[in-house]
């Protein structure tokens, strides 16, 4: 099955959020309407690349803190989209609501903004201490990407990454 990052993006908008599992089932279904075949280990890795490239964000709907004894497991965490997509449907994937029964969910865009938010300084501060500079410029991009995305400053963590990156 051939699908683009954004094309994984408009397939999860179709339901607001999906677990991974969910998201390859409708992956599989989808291909299978495009009388395709799919690939587990290449689909994973493609939401994995999806993930990396802030297409897909992984939305975690509690926090840790908030996870008790008493309480039931931690819920799985969610696959959305992210700042950086232009969700697309691909061909056939408007069915997918009405043929597979998984709920539309709706995720706190405040807190989805603010764990993107929090990961794109981790992942920041661990490009800028390896010198990976090719991704501390691929995370300048998202930077800017989440400020047009969501009300939140990405202007410290954006300035470690310009200082890291080469000076022409």
């Amino acid at each position: 099955m051939s699908t683009t990052h954004d094309e994984l993006a408009g397939i999860v908008d179709l339901f607001g959020a999906l677990t991974r599992g969910e998201l390859a089932a409708a992956c599989s279904e989808l291909a299978f309407k495009q009388g395709q075949d799919v690939d587990k280990p290449e689909l994973d890795a493609k939401i994995e690349a999806a993930l990396d490239a802030y297409v897909l964000a992984e939305y975690n709907p509690v926090d840790a803190s908030e996870v008790t004894e008493r309480s039931v497991d931690e819920p799985e965490p969610l696959v959305t989209v992210g700042p950086t997509a232009f969700p697309t449907l691909p061909p056939n994937a408007e069915d997918l609501p009405h043929i597979l029964e998984f709920e539309r969910r709706s995720v706190d865009r405040e807190r989805l903004a603010t764990q993107v938010c929090e990961r794109l300084c981790v992942e920041g501060a661990a490009a800028v201490d390896a010198g990976e500079t090719d991704r501390a410029a691929e995370l300048v991009d998202v930077a800017y990407d989440i400020e047009l995305w969501a009300p939140l400053e990405t202007e410290d963590i954006r300035a470690q990454l310009i200082a890291a990156l080469p000076q022409d």
